[in-house]
């Protein structure tokens, strides 16, 4: 008699797996993944982007407002002439 459940029950076991299989394995082979944690990721790049455009920026106007060599020795940069 025992030994006839424990057949009932392996065999009910085995067949549930049987039917949840594909369906785990098309869960698993989706790849929607966390979506929150993606958006995570977008914005973060996001920020590092515009940041490294920032610094860019910060750099660029520091060195417009730094003087020229000749600006900080107090000489004239020669002028340019047209000449034939």
């Amino acid at each position: 008699m025992l030994g006839i459940k424990i057949q009932k029950i392996v065999l009910s076991v085995l067949a549930m797996s049987m039917f949840l299989s594909p369906v785990l394995t098309h869960a698993e082979s989706t790849g929607t993944g966390s979506t929150a944690a993606r958006q995570a990721a977008d914005q973060k790049a996001a920020l590092a982007k515009k940041a490294a455009a920032q610094q860019k920026a910060a750099e660029e106007k520091q060195k417009a407002a730094q003087p020229t060599e000749t600006e900080a020795l107090g000489v004239e940069a020669p002028k340019k002439t047209d000449e034939k």
